[in-house]
């Protein structure tokens, strides 16, 4: 029998490694904003975390700057084709299938715009192992991991959060979980460190999509 009853996916550097898409979009806000000296290494800071906060976090934006941030990445990510420069990572759909099969509900869990990510998935013909997808909203109101989290289990009409587990690669997804009294692994292989993972919590770890499936199975 399952360990869990549903699990929640992340998106980006979970399920996608889309890494390529959302660095070359931050570089295209930042440069069309006039910002050119910053390390690269900072882009992939952007991977997994709200974009506005971001924006203020990295670079000391003011909320409407920040905001023009936002929608200059999103026109080079939804526009020019940056949400589809990823990839699955292997084993991923062996490994969902094998949930599936075992009667465990599968829903996504992200920060990512929710039609944004309704596109990704159905674009890399994920939609038939999910039952939901959960994402941040258009004014960003519905941002934060937790409110992600419980509105993907609402979606899902689960009412157990102890037989709920959230799949993740950055603090953000391990946090937003303990927030919503649900259990959370880290994902190892996407963007996040084992420290970070660690250090916020995760109560178990994954260095492969395999091996999130071998914990959920038992």
């Amino acid at each position: 029998m399952p360990r869990f009853r549903t699990v929640l996916f992340d998106l980006d550097g979970t399920l996608t490694d889309s890494a390529p898409g959302i660095t070359a979009s931050v570089r295209f806000a930042l440069k069309e904003l006039g910002v050119t000296d910053f390390d690269d290494s900072v882009l992939y800071k952007f991977i997994g975390p709200p974009l506005i906060w971001s924006f203020k976090e990295f670079f000391a934006m003011s909320d409407e700057r920040a905001q023009k941030g936002l929608e200059l990445y999103r026109l080079n990510y939804n526009e020019r084709g940056g949400k589809y420069d990823s990839k699955l990572y292997d084993g991923l759909e062996e490994s969902l299938r094998r949930m599936r099969d075992a009667g465990v509900r599968l829903g996504v869990a992200t920060a990512k715009p929710e039609i944004t990510a309704r596109e990704v998935i159905e674009h890399f013909g994920l939609d038939k192992y999910f039952e939901c997808v959960s994402g941040g909203n258009p004014d960003e109101k519905r941002c934060g991991k937790r409110d992600i989290i419980l509105h993907a289990m609402d979606l899902l009409g689960e009412k157990e959060p102890a037989k709920s587990l959230m799949a993740g690669d950055r603090e953000y997804d391990v946090t937003g979980a303990r927030e919503a009294g649900v259990a959370s692994i880290g994902v190892l292989y996407g963007f996040g460190s084992r420290e970070e993972l660690e250090n916020a919590g995760a109560e178990a770890f994954a260095a492969s999509p395999e091996e999130i499936a071998d914990y959920v199975l038992g």
